[in-house]
């Protein structure tokens, strides 16, 4: 009897559509998104990962005023480096979209109704920053001051970076001023729309977050927790004075747009739903949105994790049957929001004025995607910080990689090759010692499913290497190099065992190493995809057509199991999955991020 399929819901960070991502990006959310979509897709499951560029808000306005060019110009720029780097390192978004679609624009602003309907917004005066140089408010991205919490001298407006405090006002910093020109501000009156998220956390939250979330992570259910619970939730301005954005559906505030915070997470819903229309099935998204049993699974940073642990279960409580006539119908609120911790680069935080990170688009240029994978999930900052160093990179890419799974894939090959022709011997009887490995590689299926189920991916790349350190032990125990001068029948035994257990790793790694993994399932005389393929597609809507990412996952083979490769097939001539690199990378990337004179 096999289990009934699960529908899992995989919501990825959105970025800004105004700079390149660089490695503390990936590793946060968008890698360990992939990894975890990837596993269930494997185990037969029904994913769907959806995200997209952040086309709105001052990030982009910013760089849009920095770069002279139309706030649309930057976004689109971005979005298409957005999808060249995903396509180049294997992320299989379902959809990758982005805000700026007349899709999200509708959603958005029906929740936006539907939760003022619903008794969950209220209008306010409230005096905001003000630049008289400007002749404008400034939205609250373009004011920096110093936080009143921790002291950190580089808080924005509406939030701080640094210990997550979320200010009501921009005029809580200390020592505001703006950041186009560090000119003096003043106070001024201006009317906005408040989500009542008081009134949320009475109707809903306060009862939802004390429900079980034992495989919350600890940092996360312990924040979420005390923001609701003991600080208490206030009320959160929606609407701001921009002319970049998504219109406020209400007469009289022509002039202001939903703030970025608030729509932009109702991305994961509408790019939900624009996935379903692009795929014919319009009512398809409802299978992971209002199937009680779906798990709604949020990769993000731990910056994000009061918008995405707090604000926008909020708004799905407070909309319930969006779309929907049944009264009993209720959007799911997140299963879990395995948020990530931050990776700085060789002991310092990342900076792009300074030039300081990885950025991966470039990076590509010089390395393949596997190993840059494989580092990044090895130091995953899961539970703390995390430090990328090149030094590390060019020693786990030799010592793992190369000299332990790659060796162990290369032997088996090519000893194959030399004393069978490349035909995958017949085994005979298996004794103990081959039956060990083959039941050590069958229940690791189970052990590291269940890490790649619970996001440990860290731990689930080292038990799956220890897999592989088993095999060249097993190899070193059988020794057929040795056995072939006098028992080829012993040889062919052990050679076959080790293909089947290096068959059966290819699957348990292929989450981390899709490409490599893709490279030895076609080694191993196996056909077909191991996952979907991914590819460009322009979706026409009435008044423009926009670029996405989509998934396709009819042409996947793979399973999560270890399947048998038969006696007697003939095998194609192997190639080495991953090169050794040269201790002197170390010096030449660092170079590259030398500000030059």
């Amino acid at each position: 009897m096999t289990n009934k399929p699960e529908y899992i819901l995989v919501c990825v960070a959105w970025p800004y559509a105004n700079a390149d991502i660089h490695q503390g990006n990936v590793t946060g959310s968008y890698l360990p998104a992939d990894i975890y979509a990837r596993y269930h897709r494997l185990k037969g499951n029904h994913v769907l990962m959806v995200s997209g560029s952040d086309s709105h808000g001052t990030p982009v306005t910013v760089k849009a005023d920095a770069m002279g060019q139309p706030p649309e110009v930057v976004f689109q720029y971005y979005h298409r480096r957005f999808i060249e780097l995903f396509l180049g390192l294997g992320l299989n978004y379902d959809l990758f979209t982005h805000t700026d679609t007349e899709n999200h624009h509708r959603v958005a602003q029906d929740i936006f109704l539907t939760l003022l309907a619903n008794g969950y917004m209220y209008k306010r005066i409230t005096p905001q920053m003000y630049s008289p140089a400007g002749n404008r408010f400034l939205p609250d991205r373009y004011v920096e001051g110093t936080c009143p919490n921790c002291g950190y001298d580089r808080a924005r407006g509406d939030q701080c970076d640094n210990c997550n405090t979320l200010f009501e006002s921009a005029s809580e910093l200390v020592k505001p001023h703006s950041q186009l020109d560090d000119s003096a501000l003043e106070l001024r009156d201006t009317e906005h729309f408040f989500l009542d998220l008081g009134k949320l956390a009475d109707d809903w939250l306060v009862d939802w977050i004390q429900e079980d979330k034992e495989h919350w992570r600890a940092q996360v259910i312990n924040f979420a927790r005390n923001l609701i619970l003991v600080e208490g939730l206030h009320g959160r301005a929606v609407t701001r004075d921009m002319d970049w954005g998504i219109p406020v559906p209400v007469t009289g505030y022509e002039n202001k747009v939903l703030y970025v915070w608030f729509e932009a997470v109702i991305g994961y819903l509408s790019a939900s739903i624009e996935w379903a229309s692009n795929s014919g099935q319009p009512d398809a998204w409802k299978n992971w949105w209002y199937n009680p049993e779906a798990r709604t699974v949020y990769f993000i940073g731990k910056d994000n994790i009061p918008f995405h642990a707090v604000i926008w279960p909020g708004q799905l409580a407070g909309i319930q049957r969006l779309y929907e006539a049944d009264p009993t119908c209720r959007l799911n609120l997140p299963y879990d929001v395995p948020a990530n911790e931050f990776m700085n680069m060789e002991g310092r935080k990342i900076s792009g004025s300074m030039n300081w990170g990885v950025w991966m688009l470039d990076a590509l240029e010089r390395h393949d995607p596997d190993p840059l994978r494989y580092y990044l999930t090895a130091l995953m900052p899961e539970a703390r910080d995390s430090d990328w160093t090149w030094e590390g990179y060019v020693e786990r890419n030799n010592n793992e990689l190369v000299a332990n799974w790659g060796n162990l894939v290369n032997r088996v090959l090519n000893m194959t090759r030399r004393y069978f022709q490349g035909v995958v011997p017949e085994p005979g009887e298996l004794d103990a010692v081959d039956q060990a490995l083959l039941d050590a590689i069958d229940n690791g299926f189970d052990t590291v499913g269940a890490l790649y189920d619970a996001c440990k991916f860290r731990a689930a790349a080292q038990e799956a290497m220890a897999l592989s350190t088993r095999v060249n032990q097993y190899l070193e125990e059988k020794s057929p190099w040795t056995t072939a001068k006098t028992d080829m029948a012993a040889t062919g035994r052990a050679l076959y065992t080790a293909l089947q257990a290096i068959n059966g790793l290819k699957v348990m790694l292929s989450p981390i190493l899709p490409f490599t993994s893709q490279q030895l399932h076609e080694m191993l005389g196996e056909v077909g995809k191991l996952a979907g393929v991914q590819r460009l597609e322009t979706y026409a809507e009435e008044t423009r057509s926009h670029v996405a990412l989509t998934y396709d996952g009819s042409v996947a083979v793979g399973k999560w199991a270890r399947t048998a490769i038969p006696a007697g097939r003939q095998l194609p001539k192997p190639l080495p999955l991953f090169k050794k690199l040269e201790s002197s990378i170390v010096a030449e990337e660092l170079y590259r991020r030398v500000p030059k004179v």
